[in-house]
């Protein structure tokens, strides 16, 4: 799912949301663009919506892919995880960038993931290509950090393990969602001439 942060004028855009998704995010007085990572004409228009509605993109959340697991592998699926993971990610971040220079603050946020390490654990029963799919994804992140800093945006990649997304979830050993949310909140409050790159996370022992 993507994020689309507008901060002063308090708006959140997201794509990919179910129809009950987007019923809710309206009655709490905001919207949801549909956006399909996968189809460059899709993510296209996705930004010049979001452009003709805000103006301009603070925070650009990529937290879209898709996960395949060794029991799911078809072709097909493995274009669509290398497609959703890596192109998905390079797409919308082509596409939001002028959106990203009118902000006076602008931030690109990418959740990548441990598996993109070589340090991956062994244990996970994603496929090979959805390793492949954040590698790339996490490789991009790093050289756009590094070609974008003249401009002032910054680009933060997070390589979390697999971490529980419960609401009510104890932060008494395994990584919560809600500790990852606080690390992107860390990064993009920080002055402007810090730039956090990335995040790497050690994951609990099995």
């Amino acid at each position: 799912m993507q994020h689309l942060g507008h901060e002063r004028g308090g708006h959140r855009w997201r794509q990919g949301f179910r129809a009950h998704d987007r019923a809710a995010v309206r009655r709490a007085g905001r919207d949801a663009l549909r956006c399909d990572l996968t189809d460059p004409v899709s993510v296209r228009e996705c930004a010049e919506r979001t452009g003709e509605l805000l103006g301009h993109v603070d925070v650009l959340v990529n937290n879209a892919a898709g996960f395949l697991a060794e029991s799911q592998v078809d072709d097909a699926a493995i274009v669509r995880t290398i497609l959703s993971g890596t192109a998905g990610t390079v797409l919308m971040t082509e596409s939001f960038l002028p959106l990203l220079r009118r902000s006076e603050r602008p931030d690109v946020v990418t959740l990548v993931s441990l598996e993109a390490e070589s340090r991956s654990d062994p244990a996970h029963i994603a496929h090979a290509a959805f390793h492949a799919a954040k590698a790339g994804q996490g490789r991009y992140a790093e050289i756009m950090s590094q070609r974008l800093r003249p401009e002032g945006i910054r680009m933060i990649a997070l390589y979390p393990p697999d971490f529980d997304n419960s609401d009510d979830a104890a932060r008494d050993g395994v990584l919560t969602a809600r500790s990852v949310a606080d690390c992107v909140l860390f990064a993009v409050n920080q002055p402007r001439d810090c730039f956090i790159r990335s995040f790497h996370f050690e994951p609990m022992p099995r």
